[in-house]
C-alpha cells in the first residue's frame, strides 16, 4: 500500500463549518459502506467488494474525522477509470465530491494518466460535465442503470 496521501480544504457547508475536509488513502474495505449506502442501498454490504478492489487506489473525503465521500480509481497504461464515485447525501451540493473529483485528476496526472474517465450514472452526468468531463455517447444499462461513459484529457 502507498503511504497516506493526504489534503486539506477549509470548506463551509450550511449554517456549519468544516473545519477541514481531508482527503486520504484508504484501505478498500472503508469504501464499502459509504459505496452501499449511497449507490446500492438494497444491496448486502460484503457485496461491495470487487475484486478489482486489490490492483486499484481508494481515497476517502473526512469532514470532522467523518467519512463523507469515496472513490476507487484504478490506472491501466495512461488511462484511469475511476469506480464507485459516492458522496454522503447529506454532504452533496457542499464541495466535497468536488474536492476528491480535483484530488484524483491530481493524482492521475502524478501517475502518468493522459486520461481520466469512468462509467458515470446518466444522473450524474452533469456534474462530470461542470468539471470538464465529456460524453462519449458510449451508454449501457446496468441491473437497471443506465450509464454513460465520460472521459476528461489530463495530460
Amino acid at each position: 500500500m502507498r503511504p497516506r496521501l493526504s489534503h486539506f480544504v477549509s470548506h463551509a457547508r450550511g449554517t456549519a463549518t468544516y473545519t477541514m475536509l481531508q482527503i486520504e488513502h484508504i484501505r478498500p474495505e472503508v469504501t464499502w459502506r459509504l459505496r452501499r449506502d449511497v449507490l446500492y442501498p438494497d444491496e448486502a454490504l460484503y457485496q461491495m467488494e470487487m475484486e478489482e478492489d486489490k490492483h486499484g487506489y481508494h481515497f476517502g473525503a473526512f469532514a470532522d474525522n467523518r467519512l463523507i465521500a469515496v472513490v476507487s480509481v484504478f490506472p491501466n497504461g495512461t488511462d484511469v477509470q475511476f469506480r464507485k464515485f459516492a458522496v454522503a447525501p447529506e454532504a452533496q451540493g457542499q464541495g466535497a465530491g468536488k474536492a476528491l473529483l480535483q484530488y484524483i485528476t491530481s493524482f492521475a496526472v502524478n501517475e502518468g494518466g493522459s486520461r481520466l474517465w469512468c462509467n458515470a450514472r446518466v444522473s450524474a452526468t452533469g456534474f462530470y460535465a461542470k468539471h470538464d468531463f465529456q460524453q462519449t455517447g458510449e451508454t449501457f444499462n446496468r441491473n437497471g442503470i443506465d450509464y454513460e461513459i465520460m472521459e476528461k484529457l489530463i495530460n
